[in-house]
């Protein structure tokens, strides 16, 4: 496949492991679940990211850029796995980031600014503009900026889910591992583009569903357009007969709780029951978002016992230290 011919700056070991969760299935008393381990890439303390950022470095060196510029909030995951990276390619890195400096960093942000990331703080109505400015005040002072879009998901970035799905494939194979769906958190979209782009070249016949963090189905921005844009362009970048529709992308948006970055109950009840039976973390935003939506379904009998099920956890454990004091009473 033509990603091999891609421009790429090698980020983390892969393939990342397949785990069987014997012991929260059971818990369950529904499918087997099995779970893909990204938060265990190498890279600045794992997480989705690193596959996207693999592909964007590699074009901003193609493209002799000295510095890279993103934006997320105030715990992006994104954003302290770009600094990771910069540093490790020998690049600036600058982050945008929606909301007040905290008197005390925590999480994430403690991490951006141990990678040394210079930091811009906005308002999140500001962010895009701000992104803007500060990529064109770089660009004044021959900095040679390299944009990336919130959460690496563009075309370019969503290679490195093809890949990811192709590498599953291959370890569920050697397995003798069938899922009847592949479940994730989903936000920005390069993730899921990828998977599913990936489950049509592989021939995978389950569902590839997202379970949206703060995307919905319709209204003045909806996702599906997105995931449809993205996975095409990608497509196109890997010179493949491929074209989806936004049919091709199941999405539950079910499980948004009081918005983005505000967790509740159905997250710190997953982050403590996996924790306690399998001695694995989830991160509050995304992933604990995710999998509490899919203990849900199982217990509404969306899933049942004989099937099987893989979630692909994609990272994201530093978040907990920012909501340490909700988190502990929770326990």
């Amino acid at each position: 496949m033509k990603s091999d011919t891609l421009p790429r700056f090698p980020l983390a070991e892969f393939p990342t492991p397949v785990h069987h969760l014997e012991s929260f299935s059971k818990q369950l008393n529904g499918p087997a679940i099995y779970m893909k381990r990204d938060d265990l890439t190498s890279l600045g303390m794992g997480g989705n990211k690193t596959r996207k950022l693999e592909f964007l470095i590699g074009e901003a060196l193609e493209q002799k850029k000295e510095t890279l510029v993103t934006a997320g909030g105030l715990q992006s995951n994104h954003c302290r796995l770009t600094a990771a990276a910069a540093k490790k390619a020998g690049l600036n890195c600058h982050l945008v980031l929606s909301g007040t400096e905290p008197g005390a960093a925590n999480g994430n942000l403690i991490l951006d600014k141990i990678f040394g990331a210079r930091i811009h703080y906005c308002d999140r109505a500001e962010r895009d503009e701000t992104l803007c400015q500060v990529a064109d005040e770089l660009e004044t002072a021959d900095k040679h900026p390299y944009v990336i879009p919130v959460g690496g998901s563009n075309s370019t970035g969503s290679v490195g889910y093809v890949n990811a799905m192709l590498e599953l494939d291959a370890q569920l194979k050697e397995a003798g591992i069938r899922p009847d769906a592949i479940v994730f958190a989903t936000s920005s979209g390069g993730t899921q583009a990828g998977l599913t782009l990936g489950a049509k070249i592989t021939g995978f016949r389950g569902r590839v569903l997202g379970m949206s963090i703060d995307q919905t189905k319709t209204g003045n921005n909806p996702f599906p357009p997105v995931l449809t844009e993205i996975a095409n362009g990608t497509a196109r970048r890997l010179n493949l007969d491929i074209r989806l529709t936004e049919k091709d992308f199941p999405l539950n948006c079910d499980y948004l709780g009081a918005g983005y970055a505000v967790p509740g109950d159905l997250e710190f009840n997953v982050i403590r029951d996996l924790a306690r039976h399998e001695g694995i973390l989830l991160g509050p935003v995304y992933t604990a978002r995710a999998m509490g939506g899919l203990v849900d379904l199982i217990q509404k009998g969306v899933f049942k016992k004989g099937q099987t099920v893989l979630f692909w956890h994609t990272g994201g454990t530093p978040e907990l230290f920012a909501w340490a004091d909700q988190i502990e009473n929770k326990m």
